[in-house]
């Protein structure tokens, strides 16, 4: 199902990480960037992992790298938090899901109430029970 605004906005806000991979330091660091330094394997291209939140923190720092004329990659990754899973499940839409349950929850109330009205009505009681009545002969 397509993604709501309000979907794009919680999983931008409280799901989403934005991860910048880079060879050196850059020169300007914005502030609430995790700053990570990566252990030296065989193969591998970037030294340092700076992680943000923050969407615009993480395009001040892209734009710091870029002045600085410096390789680097980003992804975008999933939290690890419990309510990620709620959130931003794979290929669902949470606005559309919390919809449905509240017309569902609302269809159920709007039935229990239409049967306790009609079981109130005297007449239609008694037609249920004589209806059983016969039934059981």
């Amino acid at each position: 199902m397509q993604l709501t605004r309000l979907d794009r906005w919680l999983l931008e806000h409280f799901v989403h990480e934005t991860q910048v991979y880079t060879m050196r330091e850059p020169s300007e660091l914005p502030s609430k960037v995790r700053h990570e330094e990566l252990p030296e394997k065989p193969g591998q291209k970037f030294k340092h992992l700076y992680a943000t939140r923050s969407t615009r923190k993480a395009e001040l720092l892209i734009a710091s790298l870029k002045n600085d004329g410096q390789m680097f990659t980003t992804r975008v990754v999933d939290r690890k938090v419990w309510y990620a899973p709620i959130l931003g499940p794979k290929g669902k839409s949470v606005t559309w899901w919390v919809f449905w349950k509240i017309v569902g929850a609302c269809g159920i109330v709007s039935i229990l109430v239409i049967l306790k009205n009609l079981w109130d009505n005297p007449e239609v009681r008694a037609n249920v029970m004589d209806s059983i009545r016969i039934f059981k002969g």
